[in-house]
């Protein structure tokens, strides 16, 4: 049996019309889209990694490094919103992966996007629950250190109770329905993104300029990634964490309700006003604030202290990093349980993922399974560093999806396509060079715990997958 048999279009549109069981419901229009990719994208990234990168690597000129990560997103969204309109059916870049590359190679993409979903919802966990006992704490009320954190914590616990309560919570929120997690994600995006545009207007009024002095600070180590202009790459690898979320869109794709029309809107559209809204605060954040005083985990209440007018904004700002941080869970647990849909309904997974429930007609085993392990991980594991992490295998996939709209361009170049790659193949080469460069400038430790994963992966492919697989099953392998 070939590991590289691809699955043709036809069986995936079958599938997303609900031609071979139960399908998932169609009830997302492009409003919701929108606001499903700010959901996952404005979160742990622009409330804490901003400032740590500024303060290591780039300084203000982490504008550039917004910019760039930017650039390497947008080439990848405009070839995700080509394949999100001709495949649309849950799962993203593995189903796109599937369709183009073969099967082991779509598995290798699923098996990457745990990295992104499942480990960075336990890691924006973590923080949720640090935030929370921040509040409190203001407010005059101090939760035991043991439900607080994690027994491997600088500070040990035994266990981090917060961070488990909020995954059962969205767990079950997502559960009951796609379009009743849409309503309560619109309803954070609203507040967060109020609270971003507040401290925007806010903020720029105490600004000092001479903290823009240098604006590029000079590299001089010789080292790679300390400050200088290889200082704003590394920057973006380190920032593109707060860009992780607009491919999660494509994963609602099965459950949009014109996906051809509203599947490119809700991609890039996330993608274009987050985007905006990073190199505005980014400006504000390190004008108002010396960039070498921004490594903390909480560089906006650093900036927040200095408006002494406003002594309540400090914890609106909490209120709005909080609500920011939830919507990232909800949506990363989202694409989670659709990509394990998908896996399962090709016989790579377990059929539980797939059982959708008769009546909110969602993955809920899979829903269940995902809030039991992440809120292990999330209640034992201090993964507070593990943003890097998740960005490998994020920029992993884009790489995949751009060489997949080459590949379909040449092998399946009449097939309808609602929605076109522009200048195809530049747009998505350039995406694989500048996504390729991202992980390049990435430290070596991640790159050994990301092959590391993927080497697991693979040996749980070869020997339970590959001989599950329906596509095996049904055409002997070949393609």
């Amino acid at each position: 049996m070939s590991v590289f048999a691809t699955k043709s279009i036809t069986q995936i549109l079958a599938q997303s019309e609900g031609k071979e069981g139960a399908g998932l419901q169609r009830s997302l229009g492009a409003g919701q889209l929108v606001a499903l990719g700010i959901g996952a994208i404005i979160g742990a990234g622009i409330f804490t990694l901003t400032g740590v990168a500024a303060a290591n690597h780039a300084g203000p000129a982490i504008v550039y490094s917004f910019i760039l990560a930017a650039i390497g997103c947008a080439f990848a969204g405009l070839c995700y919103s080509e394949f999100s309109t001709m495949i649309p059916i849950a799962g993203s870049a593995y189903t796109y992966a599937y369709a183009t590359l073969g099967e082991v190679l779509a598995w290798i993409i699923g098996w990457a996007l745990v990295l992104e979903y499942a480990v960075g919802a336990a890691t924006v966990s973590v923080g949720w629950s640090a935030t929370v006992v921040s509040i409190l704490h203001s407010l005059g009320i101090d939760l035991p250190q043991s439900l607080i954190a994690s027994p491997f914590d600088a500070m040990p616990g035994f266990l981090n109770l917060p961070a488990v309560l909020i995954l059962i919570l969205i767990s079950a929120i997502l559960i009951v329905g796609i379009k009743e997690s849409a309503r309560f994600n619109a309803l954070i995006v609203v507040i967060k993104v109020t609270v971003v545009l507040l401290f925007i207007a806010l903020g720029y009024f105490y600004i000092n300029r001479s903290n823009y002095t240098p604006f590029v600070p000079e590299n001089t180590t010789g080292e790679f990634g300390a400050f200088g202009w290889s200082g704003v790459v590394r920057a973006a690898s380190q920032i593109f964490f707060a860009y992780i979320g607009f491919d999660a869109v494509s994963t609602a794709a099965q459950e949009a309700k014109n996906p051809k029309r509203d599947m490119p809107i809700g991609i890039v559209g996330s993608l274009a006003i987050c985007t905006v809204l990073y190199i505005l605060y980014a400006l504000v954040l390190t004008g108002m604030v010396n960039y070498k005083d921004l490594n903390v985990a909480a560089p906006l209440a650093v900036a927040v202290d200095r408006m002494k007018e406003y002594p309540w904004i400090a914890l609106l700002m909490k209120l709005g990093s909080l609500a920011g941080l939830t919507s990232v869970m909800l949506v990363m647990l989202l694409g989670q349980s659709r990509v394990f849909y998908s896996m399962s309904r090709d016989g790579l997974l377990p059929k539980l993922f797939a059982d959708v429930h008769p009546s909110f007609h969602t993955p809920w085993k899979s829903n269940l399974l995902l809030m039991v392990f992440v809120s292990i991980g999330a209640a034992f594991t201090p993964i507070g560093q593990l943003g890097q992490l998740t960005s490998i295998g994020t920029l992993f996939a884009f790489v995949i999806v751009c060489i997949g709209i080459i590949i379909m361009r040449r092998t399946q170049p009449d097939l309808p396509r609602p929605f076109k790659t522009p200048l195809v193949p530049l747009v998505p080469v350039l995406g694989i060079l500048v996504n390729l460069g991202l992980m390049a400038s990435l430290p070596g430790v991640i790159w050994k715990v990301f092959l590391f994963w993927m080497m697991v992966g693979l040996i749980i492919y070869f020997t339970y997958s590959r001989n599950k697989s329906v596509l095996q099953k049904s055409s002997g392998g070949m393609k």
